[in-house]
């Protein structure tokens, strides 16, 4: 991923900088903790798309560089709390703030992660649309991981009740992130509508590819344990496809139900996913949706970063963690 940020370097070390800032606080815990989030480095996805979007009208950094900060810090505020609800202890192959500090401050970690980013965005009061999709998508995203939670181990879900719940939970922030670099800087809807769509499809692809590299990614680069998602009952789109069309549905309904799953049956699970050919059907599907995103590159102008934001469109798809 680092070689596509290549001509944004400099301005993504400067909201690197700017986080680092942020997080600094009159109590050694709160920067210890959030530093300790910092260093476990990231994608940076979403502040890279707010700055390549800010690149098809007046780039100006000083307008985008606070909307990119935000964007991260919303970001690691729902990875904190995630990794509460999951019970995760590595993250990127690091410890979680949760393993480290326990629930209670992983809790408070991420609302004052997220209080922070609010304090940022007031400084696009003249700038309605930005608070308008920030504040829909941190709603959203709520809602997404609550409709996660209470269908765990449901295995009634269709594709569709899949599809909206990673649009909520993933594909809404990466989207406002595409769009609102553009806005920051004063594009007019011919620019930053598109650049929604995209970032739309691309986040699609993103949370579909993620949920296939829970199933069969190296647990080293994928940085923590795979089978995760099958162990806490969420249902993804490749157990939805084999739940229909494996050899063994009774065994497979057996083992997805089950709530407590020893680390044989859920390789046995994934063994029954993988030969149903739900991942290739996965696969199928993102890539659909990569192909959605570049079709709305097509209404943009034809400068280099549209360019850069094809490649990135494809590593969606391509990437191993």
């Amino acid at each position: 991923m680092l070689e596509l940020y290549i001509d944004i370097k400099d301005e993504l070390q400067a909201v690197e900088n700017e986080l680092r800032k942020i997080v600094q606080a009159k109590y050694q815990i709160l920067t210890e903790t959030s530093t300790h989030l910092l260093n476990a480095g990231g994608k940076r996805l979403r502040p890279a798309l707010a700055l390549y979007g800010a690149k098809f009208y007046n780039f100006d950094m000083e307008k985008v560089i606070h909307l990119a900060t935000t964007l991260e810090l919303i970001h690691m505020a729902s990875l904190v709390h995630d990794d509460v609800v999951d019970a995760s202890m590595t993250r990127r192959g690091k410890p979680t703030v949760k393993a480290m500090w326990g629930n209670s401050i992983s809790t408070h970690i991420g609302s004052f992660l997220f209080a922070k980013s609010a304090i940022l965005i007031s400084r696009y009061e003249d700038t309605p649309l930005i608070f308008e999709v920030l504040s829909d998508t941190s709603v959203q995203m709520a809602k997404g991981e609550i409709i996660q939670i209470s269908s765990s181990f449901d295995i009634n879900q269709s594709i569709k009740n899949y599809l909206y719940r990673i649009k909520c939970k993933t594909a809404l922030l990466i989207s406002a992130s595409a769009q609102l670099g553009a806005v920051a800087c004063g594009a007019g809807s011919d620019i930053h509508l598109p650049l929604r769509r995209y970032g739309y499809n691309i986040g699609m692809a993103f949370q579909i590819t993620d949920d296939i590299l829970d199933m069969i990614a190296e647990q080293r680069q994928l940085g923590k344990p795979i089978g995760g998602d099958l162990r806490q009952g969420i249902i993804t789109l490749p157990i939805i496809y084999a739940l229909k069309h494996c050899k063994d549905k009774k065994r497979l309904v057996e083992l997805v139900t089950k709530v407590d799953k020893s680390d044989d049956e859920v390789n046995e699970a994934l063994e029954i996913v993988k030969e149903s050919g739900a991942i290739e059907y996965s696969f199928d599907i993102a890539q659909k949706y990569i192909m959605k995103a570049k079709m709305e590159l097509k209404e943009l102008p034809d400068i280099p970063t549209r360019l850069t934001l094809g490649m990135a469109a494809d590593f969606m798809c391509a990437r191993k963690f």
